[in-house]
């Protein structure tokens, strides 16, 4: 009996089917990795497929997380491409709206291009279109803004610098937004044939937010027909009644009377643009170190925008310099200074008198110009 139990055991040991079964328990494990989908790697998707940087990428993806295969994005690489729009441009396109990669080609992206071809589009200028309009041939159809901006600027071209700029302005409601804000700036003086690029910004924002503007320039006392009440309408449209009060009074701060205040944004109204940091260091250096009356410096408002680190620190220390060394009138007028260009400033200042004050050029350094100031 023992015999007999041995040598069962040796057949089994000597079976086909047990010498083979350590061989197929690893080809049970190959199998599985292979027959489960990989996960679909957005990233290397996005620099792969769509020829973005690693930087760019890294970027986008987070926008198109939720991507699981490549069909949806494939499609639209596919329809761009078919567009005309080159591997360069469908990566700038899809880094300028990564989640482009996620729209309805037939459903959306089709239809709205057939849009634009029933407008006499050509297929050259849709997709130059394409490659500026960010998401707007995206989230909707701009036909209608098309149709509407094209007499305006009169061009496909111009209107292709003006969505440069401003691409909000192929999705924003023409009838609430265009049409009663050309019809305000016709009162003014300004006719849709005289719209810069630039005033496209002013078309596209709420046509309240626009008309209190105007009314606040009015009282200000910018001309409507001067130059600077365009300057005005790019400012202050865009800034919040509280924030331009907190504005003047960091002025009214360091001495400024409210008729310098007015005087200075009459002559120069982008100041109101200015971060409130900025206001404070500038007028408190003029001010303070420079020895400027508020008036002055509000009849010439220039002084307020220069960098207080790469022009009026520096440039303030040389003329100082040299006015303490007898190298320059004493009456030197540190506005005609700081106007200057950088080349003018340089070869007057620091080229003339490099020979009589060894490391002038090191003086004018922002840096070593803000310990000397210290």
């Amino acid at each position: 009996m023992l015999q007999l139990r041995n040598l069962l055991s040796l057949l089994r040991s000597a079976s086909p089917l047990a010498a083979a079964a350590p061989h197929h328990a690893p080809l049970r494990s190959l199998h599985r990795p292979l027959s489960a989908a990989a996960p679909f790697a957005v990233e290397g998707y996005l620099v792969a497929r769509c020829g973005l940087t690693r930087a760019q990428a890294l970027k986008a993806s987070k926008a198109v997380s939720h991507l699981r295969s490549p069909s949806q994005p494939d499609a639209v690489v596919a329809f761009l491409s078919a567009r005309g729009l080159s591997r360069a441009d469908i990566a700038a396109v899809v880094a300028a709206d990564p989640k482009i990669l996620c729209a309805k080609v037939e459903k959306n992206l089709s239809k709205r291009v057939a849009d634009l071809e029933e407008l006499g589009l050509s297929r050259s200028q849709i997709a130059r279109l394409i490659l500026v309009s960010r998401n707007s041939i995206r989230v909707c159809s701009i036909r209608r803004n098309i149709d509407f901006l094209l007499p305006i600027y009169g061009s496909f071209d111009k209107l292709l610098q003006v969505v440069k700029m401003n691409s909000a302005i192929l999705t924003v409601n023409p009838e609430k937004a265009f049409k009663p804000n050309l019809a305000l700036l016709q009162q003014c003086g300004i006719a849709a044939s005289d719209l810069s690029p630039s005033m496209s910004r002013v078309l596209t924002r709420p046509h309240k937010i626009l008309r209190e503007a105007v009314t606040l320039i009015d009282k200000i006392g910018v001309p409507r027909s001067s130059r600077m009440f365009h300057y005005a309408l790019l400012s202050f449209p865009f800034q919040k009644k509280e924030k331009l009060t907190k504005k003047f009074g960091i002025l009214e701060m360091y001495g400024w009377s409210q008729e310098d205040v007015l005087t200075a944004v009459r002559k120069m109204p982008g100041i109101v643009t200015m971060s409130d940091d900025r206001l404070r260091r500038n007028a408190e250096f003029l001010t303070r170190h420079v020895e400027l009356e508020p008036p002055y410096i509000a009849q010439r408002p220039a002084l307020m925008k220069y960098s207080l680190e790469r022009r009026l620190l520096p440039r303030h220390c040389v003329l100082k310099l040299l006015k303490e060394k007898g190298l320059v009138d004493s009456e030197l007028s540190f506005y005609f200074v700081a106007v200057m260009t950088e080349n003018k400033f340089h070869n007057k200042f620091i080229g003339r008198h490099k020979e009589r004050i060894p490391g002038l050029a090191t003086i004018y350094a922002s840096s070593f110009a803000q310990k000397a100031l210290n």
